[in-house]
C-alpha cells in the first residue's frame, strides 16, 4: 500500500536530506595535533564544506575549535597556517576559530609568561566543552 506524503512531510525530507534551498547548516571542526598537515586538512574541510553548500544555494555555519597541542595554529609566528587563518576569516564570515582556555592557561603556567593568540581566534573557557555546546546546538562534528 503505498502512503501520500503531505507538502509538509516531503518539504521537511528535502530540507533535512539538503534538497531545500536556503538551509542552514552548522559544523563544528576539531584540531587537537601540533601537526600541520592536520591544520590545512581542516581548513580545506572549512573551505570544501562552504563552497559545496554556497553551490547548492545553501549557507554553512562553521566553527574550528583547538584545544591541546593543535592550539598552536592560532599563536602568531608559531602557527604553519596563520597566514591562511587571516586569509579565510576575512573572506569567510560564516567562519569562526575557538580557542581552549584551559590549553592556553596550561600553556602560560609552563612557559612562565603570557601567550598571545591570533586576533581571528577568541577564547573559550575548554575547547571540549564549546565541542559538546555545538553539538548539542545541532552541529555536525568532524575531525581531520
Amino acid at each position: 500500500m503505498m502512503k501520500v506524503m503531505t507538502a509538509a512531510v516531503l518539504a521537511g525530507v528535502m530540507a533535512t536530506a539538503g534538497w531545500a534551498e536556503g538551509v542552514v547548516h552548522r559544523v563544528a571542526f576539531h584540531v587537537d595535533e601540533n601537526d600541520p598537515q592536520v591544520m590545512n586538512m581542516a581548513l580545506n574541510n572549512v573551505e570544501n564544506v562552504t563552497s559545496y553548500y554556497e553551490s547548492i544555494g545553501d549557507t554553512v555555519i562553521v566553527e574550528l575549535v583547538a584545544y591541546g597541542p593543535g592550539l598552536n595554529m592560532f599563536i602568531p609566528g608559531k602557527s604553519p597556517v596563520e597566514d591562511r587563518i587571516s586569509t579565510m576569516s576575512l573572506g569567510m564570515e560564516n567562519l569562526s576559530f575557538a580557542a581552549c582556555g584551559n590549553t592556553l592557561a596550561g600553556m602560560e603556567k609552563k612557559t612562565g609568561k603570557k601567550i598571545t593568540l591570533m586576533d581571528e581566534a577568541t577564547v573559550v573557557t575548554s575547547g571540549v566543552v564549546r565541542l559538546i555546546e555545538l553539538q548539542e546546538n545541532d552541529y555536525a562534528y568532524v575531525r581531520p
